[in-house]
């Protein structure tokens, strides 16, 4: 019988054992074990996961306690400070001014998809007059025109010291 045979029972006894109290899946504290005993190679591999199974999830609890999750995404948060409101609206400006840019019908479909409203197919269809089965191939042809666009206009770094 190899290690891993060996020890798969008892660790997956000891991981049920001691899961729901760290606040940890099973499966997760078994891998953490079985990465832990590839790092150590331990002499006596049956005492040491009894050990290790408490010691990944004493850990397991201490990092619960540290990470708090959030109400709402960071860079959604309505409570986000000016600097980052301010940096939003410039990205909106510029992705705006450059949906402008775009040719033929692209400005009136692009400005149509960002409404606020968010629209169906059926109505942008219906505000700009095509038919609903070709606004998507027309969406696909502004999109990558308008990437083209910002990607041009996004400048390459400059080449500094000794790499020119």
């Amino acid at each position: 019988m190899n290690l891993v045979e060996e020890l798969t029972p008892l660790l997956s006894a000891e991981a049920a054992a001691e899961a729901s109290a760290a606040g940890i899946e099973a499966a997760d504290l078994e891998q953490a074990v079985w990465v832990r005993l590839l790092e150590q190679a331990p002499a006596e591999p049956r005492r040491w996961v009894r050990s290790a199974v408490r010691a990944e999830a004493r850990r397991a609890r201490r990092q619960a306690l540290r990470e708090l999750p959030y109400a709402v995404e960071p860079s959604t948060a309505p409570e986000a400070g000016p600097d980052h409101r301010a940096l939003t609206a410039e990205r909106r400006r510029a992705v705006r001014a450059a949906v402008r840019r775009t040719p033929g019908r692209c400005p009136e479909l692009l400005a149509a998809m960002l409404a606020p409203e968010d629209p169906t197919y059926r109505e942008i269809a219906g505000e700009l007059g095509m038919s609903q089965g070709s606004l998507g191939p027309v969406r696909s042809r502004c999109l990558g025109c308008l990437r083209r666009m910002l990607a041009a206009e996004v400048a390459a770094p400059e080449v500094r010291g000794m790499e020119r």
